[in-house]
């Protein structure tokens, strides 16, 4: 599957099913395995984890790209939250242009509290 816009731009293909634990293992984004240990340590809440990987991250990539990969997962974590807490629903066009991929990756079907807590 691919990543729409920023795919289209690259030329580069993402399979998205990695992000939710339904591929092979093959996300197609350098040290895309390391990353993701990062993202489930962190929502984990697994301090120690967290920190092994932070610095596997830092050792294979650099300082400046741990910071990054920390600052995304900060923004993915918050975004929904933050519009979930003041009922923004998801726009008509944004519903219609993500149809699709949701439910490729089975989206609709989750149970946010389980998710959130």
């Amino acid at each position: 599957m691919r990543l729409s816009l920023s795919g289209k731009h690259t030329g580069d293909e993402y399979a998205l099913e990695e992000a939710i634990g339904k591929g092979s293992g093959g996300s197609g984004l350098p040290q895309g395995e390391l990353l993701n240990d990062f993202v489930e340590a962190v929502c984990a809440g697994d301090i120690a984890r967290t920190a092994t990987v932070r610095q596997k991250i830092v050792k294979a990539m650099g300082e400046a790209a741990m910071i990054d990969a920390a600052a995304v997962i900060a923004a993915f974590n918050c975004y929904p939250r933050v519009a979930d807490a003041t009922g923004i629903p998801l726009e008509d066009a944004k519903a219609a242009a993500t149809a699709s991929m949701r439910a490729e990756l089975g989206l609709d079907e989750l149970d946010v509290r389980k998710v959130t807590g």
